[in-house]
């Protein structure tokens, strides 16, 4: 009798200091509770970001000390990484180089249009920032490969494109012709190249296995019947198989394949597809050949391809991959402002590394975060080496319909529990600014630093920051 006495003694410490009444207790305000105070445990800060900020900060206080644009959790700490007035104004996704140890730059997508730059790469040491290749439209998803090749893309509807890129220190002032598909001038022109053989669609989310399997999403939304953005995999022809980095882009695995559509519904022979069915197991469904830039997006109705509403970025889960699985979440935005849909973040398995290559795997796909009215519209998303955690970007409507700012969350990954869903999120970090909105957030290979961009902010030219200090 005493030991139970005991435990419910903790248990009625545990509701006071959380501040409930025994007789008015929710859960669900107990288990954020016990995250907050096991933050340092669970996700390496020493405590969570209690609330949005309502902060907009002015350009001269931005411009002064770009760091002020964000408030992060206790125990981390901001640097600004550039700032400088001709890094692109809505840099998005950006990839480490030469490697995720030892980086030396960044090299970044810069969302514009074609007279913008569309890449360019930025020094770690000084914030220094050069162009690489001007004449993209709404350069935004960004990774470097495991062949040690950039590749780029373009989220613009149904003619979005795929570039890739070698020797990204030795090309500069570039520009493309999206017409002909060539790149000229500047130096290092013979360093890029267009990847037909992945189709056009809005590009964001991007997952590239070393095989040269990749995985992607079409950025779209449902409209008037129509589905919305489909999930996509490419199949190499000539899979990679050789020593990194690769020598010649005519070693790359992008150079030809087979592109396949997700379709989830295995009942009655793979036939119960369709509206409702956006979770479960399903099939690859065989979508256009190499020859050309197919466009994906009428592939997808006339395949009645599974929708999402607008799918964002996608990143590989590095435990599952370590293991030789194929994980990968993703992120779809929803509606906040119209539909009170406020997105979701879903996880696609797709068995083995040589059974996705193969394409003889069952695709599976299951949610891992639900949206909220705090935690609405995610955007970019990527993996914690070391931990596990997902860290996802918010790029929702709250600061104009509440004025509050979006904010970056910190989310566990599923544990031993019966549902499949991640075991819980805590605010990490808040703009200071209700124009922008975080992007292309990226660890480094030891979990330890996060280098992410400030999107539209308030100065005018890009601004990344790197958040440093997770234990």
């Amino acid at each position: 009798m005493r030991r139970i006495g005991s435990i419910a003694a903790l248990a009625g410490v545990g509701l006071a200091a959380s501040g409930f009444a025994l007789g008015a207790f929710d859960f669900g305000l107990q288990r954020d509770f016990l995250m907050k105070i096991q933050s340092f445990a669970l996700f390496g800060v020493i405590a969570p970001v209690d609330a949005s900020s309502t902060a907009s900060i002015d350009a001269a206080t931005a411009n002064a000390n770009p760091a002020a644009l964000a408030t992060v959790a206790k125990g981390l700490k901001v640097r600004v990484v550039t700032a400088a007035a001709n890094a692109g104004a809505n840099i998005d996704m950006m990839a480490l180089w030469p490697d995720d140890i030892q980086p030396t730059h960044l090299i970044a997508c810069n969302e514009q249009d074609t007279t913008n730059p569309g890449v360019q790469r930025i020094r770690l040491s000084d914030g220094l920032v050069e162009t690489i290749v001007t004449g993209t439209t709404e350069c935004d998803p960004l990774h470097r490969t495991p062949w040690g090749t950039i590749v780029f893309g373009e989220e613009d509807g149904s003619d979005g494109r795929v570039y890739e890129l070698i020797h990204p220190l030795e090309t500069t002032g570039v520009s493309l012709d999206r017409t002909t598909g060539v790149f000229s001038g500047g130096v290092g022109a013979e360093n890029l190249t267009a990847r037909p053989a992945l189709g056009r669609l809005s590009f964001e989310g991007i997952a590239i296995y070393p095989s040269g399997v990749v995985y992607y999403g079409d950025e779209n939304r449902p409209s008037k019947g129509t589905p919305g953005g489909a999930y996509f995999k490419f199949v190499p022809a000539t899979p990679f198989t050789g020593n990194a980095p690769i020598t010649d882009l005519t070693q790359s695995p992008l150079a030809a394949g087979q592109v396949f559509g997700l379709r989830l519904g295995k009942r009655s022979g793979n036939t119960d597809y369709g509206q409702g069915t956006n979770t479960g197991r399903g099939t690859w469904v065989a979508a256009a050949s190499s020859s050309f830039f197919p466009d994906l997006r009428a592939v997808a109705g006339d395949l009645k391809l599974t929708g999402y509403y607008r799918p964002e970025d996608a990143a590989i889960d590095l435990s599952a991959e370590a293991q030789g699985q194929v994980r990968f979440c993703a992120n779809n935005t929803g509606n906040e402002g119209d539909d009170r849909a406020f997105g979701e973040t879903l996880c696609i398995t797709d068995g083995t590394l040589d059974e996705a290559l193969a394409n003889t795997a069952t695709p599976e796909v299951q949610l891992l975060v639900v949206g909220t009215p705090e935690l609405a519209m995610m955007d970019n998303i990527d993996n914690q080496p070391g931990r596990g955690n997902w860290v996802l970007h918010e790029d929702g409507d709250a600061p104009a319909l509440f004025g509050r700012n979006n904010d970056l969350w910190d989310c566990l990954d599923d544990g031993h529990d019966d549902d499949l869903l991640s075991d819980g999120c805590i605010r990490v970090a808040t703009l200071n600014d209700l124009n922008a909105e975080w992007t292309g957030g990226l660890f480094d290979g030891l979990g330890r630093r996060f280098f992410v961009s400030v999107q539209h902010n308030v100065t005018g030219h890009g601004v990344v920051l790197e958040i440093s200090g997770w234990r």
